[in-house]
């Protein structure tokens, strides 16, 4: 059976660094009758809006499955699990707390304590309840202050039995691909309501901040982002600025606004009517100080200059699709350097808190052989990045621990149950969880390490 090769006095080799498993609800839980309407219920009701036509009824049955799973986390010998909260099954259209889906986060989140593992929540994965959606959702400044609400009321429950707060998970996902290109729910297109929605989703991490201090001053507090780094096509000037442009208003525009209070100067690119409306105070809430930051990486993203039209609003660069590189199931390519690359840059660029890699992980062609995955090439693929992570760590990154993306094979949003990323197989039909080869080695991994901290 194949190893993880990270070098023996590497940090990640002590027991002071955290590995954990990740999984987000809406991906997992199934049970659409226990909760109230979100926006991917609606968006996976319309035609051709999945690609195998599929949705998140019955996804994982997690609801169900919940102690079988936890046992399954437990046997892996993980530090850390990385879960988020439905907000539409533990608020009510009223915006009262649903008493009973409140309950099975409370059941949940107590069973991991007890077996000492580390609670990592993520108060918002993009399951936005639909009836906020109706009123504006993301684009409608009010839901950052039902957001508020909502994180106070789970912040009161749950407490500091949990080790880490998420307020967000990707907002570029939301915002973008939401609101801007419409791929994602609600499926809403325009350069103006995505950058509206991104402030307000960022609005809404900064209010959440301040509640979720007041509440569990003992928890720690963050925002989870997702980083791809942005390359230029060629070595020409046109194509380094159009990576660079591209970096800005895909990347930095989510993490400069929490770190420096601002956004990035792209914004000044913008036409007026698609500058989102910026309120006195409005960057203070969202640059207060966090405990820390997750990462969420997976490939690079190369960029060429291309003519910018006013009309639509491009910037002059445009995405170049990788060729001859060795990729996933997703079509992403394999670039372990650009994440290590990614770490450096940031670490030098920002006064960062300490980080968490919070996903990171690979879809692959997953074949069942005799009751067995042998999913070598997601082992390789941890391997290197592992590897990647090391590498930037030991350049004085501060990184403090590892989230495999992710637990289990779920629904993956507009492609539905076509790609697994997971590192335990889900028969959909049956639900019954097999631990591929990756969830082995990585075990082994999180298990082998030692007491203390090594010298590097």
């Amino acid at each position: 059976m194949r190893t993880f090769n990270l070098p023996a006095n590497s940090l990640m080799r002590s027991k002071d660094f955290l590995f954990g498993v990740a999984t987000s609800s809406f991906q997992i839980e199934g049970d659409r009758k226990g909760r109230e309407t979100c926006i991917w219920d609606t968006f996976c009701a319309q035609s051709g809006k999945i690609s195998d036509n599929s949705n998140g009824d019955d996804a994982c049955r997690h609801i169900e499955k919940w102690k079988d799973d936890v046992e399954l986390i437990s046997s892996l010998g993980v530090d850390a699990y990385r879960l988020s909260i439905s907000w539409p099954r533990v608020m009510t259209i009223d915006g009262d707390v649903n008493e009973m889906g409140m309950q099975f986060y409370v059941n949940l989140v107590d069973e991991l304590v007890r077996r000492g593992i580390k609670v990592f929540v993520t108060l918002y994965h993009w399951d936005l309840p639909q009836h906020l959606e109706d009123n504006g959702g993301w684009l409608n400044r009010d839901t950052a202050y039902a957001f508020e609400k909502y994180a106070t009321a789970v912040a009161s429950t749950l407490g500091d039995k949990v080790y880490a707060y998420a307020t967000l998970n990707e907002p570029f996902c939301s915002a973008y691909l939401g609101y801007e290109l419409g791929v994602h729910a609600p499926g809403l297109t325009g350069v103006g309501k995505g950058r509206k929605a991104a402030h307000h989703l960022l609005l809404a991490h900064g209010l959440a901040m301040k509640a979720l201090r007041a509440t569990c001053p003992n928890s720690l507090h963050g925002i989870v982002l997702n980083f791809s780094t942005c390359h230029p096509a060629t070595n020409n000037e046109e194509d380094k600025i159009a990576a660079k442009l591209a970096d800005e208003y895909h990347n930095q525009w989510y993490l400069k606004p929490v770190i420096d209070g601002q956004y990035p100067s792209i914004i000044h690119q913008l036409r007026d009517v698609d500058r989102p409306d910026i309120e006195e105070g409005d960057m203070d809430i969202i640059s207060q100080p966090i405990d820390y930051l997750g990462i969420n990486y997976y490939t690079r993203t190369v960029y060429k200059a291309t003519p910018s039209d006013s009309a639509d609003v491009n910037f002059g660069f445009e995405i170049v699709e990788p060729t001859n590189t060795p990729l996933t199931a997703m079509g992403w390519e394999i670039t372990p350097d650009a994440f290590t690359e990614l770490l450096v840059n940031l670490h030098q660029q920002y006064a960062l808190p300490p980080i968490y890699i919070t996903e990171n992980g690979a879809a692959m062609d997953d074949e069942m052989i005799d009751g067995e995955v042998n999913d070598v090439d997601r082992i390789d693929y941890f391997n290197s990045h592992l590897n990647a992570v090391n590498v930037a760590i030991e350049a004085g990154v501060d990184i403090r621990g590892y989230f495999a993306w992710s637990l289990m094979d779920n629904f993956e949003w507009a492609l539905g149950y076509s790609k697994r990323f997971g590192i335990v197989h889900v028969d959909y039909d049956t639900q019954k969880r097999t631990l591929k080869q990756s969830a082995h080695v990585y075990s082994e991994l999180v298990k082998n390490r030692i007491n203390g901290t090594l010298a590097v």
